[in-house]
């Protein structure tokens, strides 16, 4: 299910994808060349992608499922009214967690915080700022997607500090620059291969 919707995102956004992509990327290799800067293959890569990403956030809180329904500031009404099995309850209350997964993973990173006020902070933020700018262009504004969104930020937050002690114990030459360039570039090769041969561009036609 979740593969549908993000694919059909994807038919619909890939145009303004690739075009950010060559701008900020010709611009960035522009500044870097200039400037003469250290180029490092994984930390412009992880850059891109979190400009990717708000993009995506940006077109899912925006052109996805218009509806005219009523605000809801009622914490937990909308969450508990879906079954638990059903389609509704994966899409609107699993998805809006899972939406801002990302988020809280890429804050607590670039941040390089330790603590999970300023992810919880920022998920509530940049939340609110979503459901009120809903409510201001025919969508409705609801608590419970703030409620979850906030748990999808904590849930990144958590991901990212697991993650981190596990890098910790690896070996040194596994966090080195040049091994870190060579998995981007291996899992980017990796992505283009089965893109290809599962005929992935279908989905653009």
């Amino acid at each position: 299910m979740f593969t549908d919707i993000f694919m059909e995102i994807i038919h619909n956004i890939w145009p303004m994808i690739f075009i950010f992509t060559v701008i900020i990327v010709s611009v960035r290799i522009a500044y870097i060349l200039y400037n003469k800067e250290n180029f490092v293959l994984y930390k412009e890569l992880l850059m891109l992608c979190f400009i990717i990403y708000i993009l995506l956030l940006y077109y899912i809180v925006t052109f996805q499922d218009n509806n005219y329904g009523t605000n809801n500031f009622v914490p937990f009404r909308e969450i508990f009214r879906y079954n638990i099995t059903s389609k509704l309850f994966f899409r609107n209350v699993i998805g809006n967690v899972l939406l801002f997964v990302p988020f809280g993973m890429f804050v607590t990173h670039y941040v390089k915080n330790n603590k999970v006020f300023i992810p919880l902070l920022l998920s509530v933020l940049v939340s609110c700022s979503i459901e009120f700018a809903q409510s201001l262009i025919g969508r409705t504004a609801d608590i419970d997607d703030v409620i979850l969104n906030v748990v999808g930020g904590i849930t990144g937050y958590l991901i990212y500090k697991f993650g981190d002690k596990i890098a910790n114990k690896l070996p040194k030459f596994m966090k080195s620059s040049v091994f870190l360039d060579g998995l981007c570039l291996s899992i980017i090769i990796v992505i283009i291969y089965l893109a290809f041969r599962f005929n992935f561009w279908r989905f653009f036609a």
